[in-house]
């Protein structure tokens, strides 16, 4: 059966000459790429000790709609996701972030939909962007003072969000030299930006990405395998918050390709145990 539906998900790609055979292959064999790394996160001026999981699966997407579909159809979009979690400790309480990007497996690869949520002791902040009509439009709920409740709307652009999933796709679908990008919606939210484009540059080399924003003072470096399916090492993050300068670092433990979603039960927690999660 599983046979089966792999066949039919790469027969159903098989007119798009985005997608290489590799890719089909490797992403429609109806299992999900799970990456574990070591993570370094600044927060409140000092550096904390934490993990992130790193997620990338196949799925279909009900365009309209903007969710994932229970069953193929006619209306459906084929879509690469990719979730991003982070947990670390900030003293006596923890933090829990979650991203997720939604990118079309059609020609050009464009996102459709990401979204962010922060969980803290403090409270929770959840931010949604969909990308329809030539348009992108941000929802963003929030528990501090001025950020609660927002609803935006403005031209396309390139999503900060989005590059992890076109680095899977191929390093050369990565925006190089001068652009406007949104910053990722999790760095809006935990330094209190407005959502809205700034002036990047970005550098491509061998198993390097460097994203610079000057207005934030910032820079994403991610580093990855520069020989397909490009898994990712691990990333730096670095910015200037009131003159200091923070940095945070991912260095990548494990890597597996599971149907996460079947191993619910009680004996499937060891399967965690490579990942070094516990």
């Amino acid at each position: 059966m599983k046979k089966l539906l792999s066949l039919c998900l790469l027969l159903s790609l098989s007119s798009n000459a985005q997608l290489s055979q590799a890719f089909k292959q490797h992403w429609f064999d109806g299992h999900a790429e799970i990456s574990s790394y070591a993570l370094t996160q600044s927060r409140y001026g000092e550096q904390r000790q934490g993990k992130a999981v790193l997620i990338f699966v196949t799925e279909d997407f009900l365009a309209e709609e903007q969710v994932k579909a229970n069953r193929k159809s006619k209306s459906t979009v084929p879509v690469l996701k990719s979730n991003r979690t982070k947990n670390f400790l900030t003293g006596i309480y923890p933090y829990s972030i979650m991203s997720s990007s939604f990118s079309s497996l059609r020609k050009g690869h464009p996102l459709i939909k990401s979204v962010a949520s922060i969980q803290e002791w403090c409270g929770q902040s959840y931010l949604q962007l969909n990308a329809k009509e030539e348009q992108m439009h941000l929802l963003s709920h929030s528990y501090f003072e001025g950020e609660a409740d927002e609803k935006l709307t403005f031209p396309t652009t390139i999503s900060e969000d989005e590059l992890w999933n076109r680095l899977r796709f191929s390093p050369e679908s990565l925006p190089v030299g001068e652009f406007q990008v949104l910053p990722a919606l999790e760095v809006i939210r935990m330094n209190h930006l407005p959502a809205k484009a700034v002036q990047a540059n970005a550098k491509l080399e061998e198993g390097k990405y460097s994203l610079h924003m000057p207005a934030l003072e910032r820079e994403l470096i991610i580093y990855f395998s520069p020989n397909f399916p490009y898994h990712i090492e691990g990333w730096e993050e670095q910015y200037t918050n009131k003159g200091e300068a923070f940095r945070s670092v991912a260095k990548r433990i494990h890597t597996d390709r599971r149907q996460y979603w079947r191993e619910n039960d009680k004996a499937s927690t060891a399967l965690r145990t490579p990942f070094k999660l516990d």
